[in-house]
């Protein structure tokens, strides 16, 4: 039950209307769509109402979809607020996603009608200016970033590992972590890397470049830890490649993408070691869309701090 606002260029109008349409279950009530074409000097707008062929059982509601598309041009966007004002439901959840930047457009919606804001760190090739706008608009919106929850198989797994009673000592003794990662999704790496930090108290300081990736320490409170970010350029979507933590104990366990999930392999202490395949672990690039609204209704307090960590990382 929300409104999703969607900014996109005419030109990839069609892409996001599939990407939406994968939401599945999680499509929002309403989908107001501003659609930006160039030239454009006036504005048109359509709009449907979609609900079940079949009546509900007695007692039950039958959801109801609406989509409005609204076609714009690149004048109309620093007042966007006065035209999609009167097509939201008032007293629902607001959530916009504009894929293709148009700053001035999610300035003029953030002034009054926006909730939630949902974005993708690793769109900008540049993971330093992603990070700190991404840290700008946290302070007047909640941020939901795909480039945050493409990493969530990756966090619950190794969360999974630890878990139980007698593994939990070890976390005190991780000496070495290394991030897999797509090179145009940097900003994923450093999420996840500064999700650990700060979920472990460590102190982090500015990475440097090495080779295919980069190289720096946090400082825990027995040790040192060795942190890399390696290239993985083989993947063929954005997001982790691979996952490897190490404790000083000679622990080791790495997670790496695979078909149907992730391929978790495990070095115990004595030097035996383990492989087996954690099925459906990994949601896939077509369901990070339906994961970022339904999070739009819910709060994730490990995010922010993650996000402060990941920014100090930055060289």
């Amino acid at each position: 039950m929300l409104n999703l606002i969607v900014i996109v260029d005419r030109e990839w109008r069609g892409e996001i209307a599939n990407r939406l349409e994968q939401v599945g279950r999680y499509s929002a009530s309403r989908t107001i769509m501003c659609v930006v074409e160039q030239g454009r000097d006036h504005i048109t707008a359509w709009a449907r109402m979609t609900a079940p062929d079949t009546r509900p059982p007695p007692g039950q509601i039958a959801p109801v979809r609406e989509q409005i598309e609204i076609d714009v041009g690149p004048q109309h966007l620093p007042v966007l607020d006065t035209v999609v004002d009167p097509v939201v439901v008032p007293e629902l959840l607001t959530v916009l996603w504009s894929p293709h930047g148009h700053d001035d457009a999610v300035d003029a919606l953030l002034r009054r009608i926006v909730d939630v804001i949902l974005v993708d760190s690793v769109v900008d090739p540049d993971p330093e200016e992603a990070l700190h706008r991404v840290e700008e608009l946290s302070e007047q919106a909640y941020i939901v970033d795909l480039a945050w929850l493409r990493s969530t198989p990756w966090r619950e797994r190794v969360a999974a590992t630890f878990d139980p009673r007698g593994m939990r000592e070890a976390l005190r003794h991780i000496s070495g972590v290394t991030v897999r990662y797509r090179p145009d999704s940097e900003a994923s790496a450093f999420l996840y890397v500064g999700w650990l930090a700060s979920r472990l108290g460590w102190r982090v300081g500015k990475l440097a470049g090495s080779g295919n990736g980069l190289h720096g320490h946090a400082r825990a409170r027995r040790q040192e830890v060795e942190l890399h970010l390696q290239h993985h350029p083989e993947q063929d979507v954005p997001g982790l490649a691979g996952v490897t933590v190490e404790t000083a104990s000679g622990l080791s366990i790495s997670l790496d993408r695979a078909a149907g999930g992730l391929t978790e392999h495990r070095r115990e202490t004595d030097g035996s070691e383990h492989t087996w395949k954690v099925l459906g672990a990994s949601r896939g690039e077509g369901g990070i869309l339906g994961q970022g609204v339904r999070q739009a209704l819910l709060r994730d307090p490990t995010y922010k701090p993650a996000l402060d960590a990941a920014r100090a990382m930055l060289p």
